[in-house]
């Protein structure tokens, strides 16, 4: 009798911040039914992985079509990319623990009339990112995938500075945004999309000098 009494008890208790504010953006359909413009044109899927014990978050900008089928998030070839980025297999990129993973829009924001896909819904960020970040211990990195990931999070990590960049000097000046904070550090990357390879070969010091670095971090963070 006292271990079912134990064992409602424990059903019972009540859900970490962390835990309830994940669980409330999993439900989250304020693209449909409260948007900030037109409205989201299929069903949300809020995509996100993050854990309460992981040191490395990964911080990008909105699912793709591959991502919103699978529910992982850079589950496509961008990812193949960014995992040889971070220097990462896959079972430890997934992996909870060690990786957080969280996009400014959460949701497949859909595509533009040229087929590319649209930036990141507005209601994610207003609703949800400070809440999610308060409810979990401070990374100790933050890897910020493209320019709207790098907007919010240098600002609020106290680097505004450094949002008034283009996203290229941003990334050139990679060594001094890593240096100018102890913890959360910020290393802002380009996107890993294919779009992307015609910057990748016009800046090779991107692999030479930042991506061995990046790797290093992410080994004594994640390995």
């Amino acid at each position: 009798m006292n271990g079912s009494r134990d064992h409602l008890g424990a059903m019972d208790a009540p859900l970490s911040p962390l835990d309830t504010v994940l669980a409330e953006i999993r439900a989250c359909r304020a693209c449909v039914e409260a948007p900030r413009g037109k409205p989201l044109p299929h069903a949300p899927r809020p995509v996100l992985h993050v854990g309460a014990s992981a040191r490395l978050l990964i911080a990008s900008q909105a699912p793709g079509t591959k991502v919103h089928a699978s529910g992982r998030s850079f589950d496509d070839a961008s990812g193949d990319r960014l995992r040889d980025w971070l220097g990462l297999d896959r079972d430890r990129f997934y992996d909870e623990t060690r990786v957080a993973i969280a996009a400014m829009g959460f949701c497949f924001p859909g595509q533009d009339a040229k087929g590319g896909d649209l930036p990141p819904r507005r209601e994610c960020a207003a609703l949800w990112h400070d809440r999610l970040f308060a409810a979990r211990p401070a990374f100790e990195l933050v890897v910020a995938v493209g320019a709207s990931a790098q907007a919010y999070h240098l600002k609020r990590l106290g680097l505004a500075e450094f949002t008034a960049l283009g996203l290229t000097e941003r990334v050139t000046r990679w060594r001094e945004i890593f240096e100018a904070r102890q913890a959360p550090r910020v290393i802002p990357l380009p996107h890993p999309s294919w779009r992307n390879t015609g910057w990748l070969k016009r800046h090779p010091w991107f692999e030479a000098e930042l991506v061995p670095v990046l790797r290093a971090e992410v080994a004594r963070l994640a390995g």
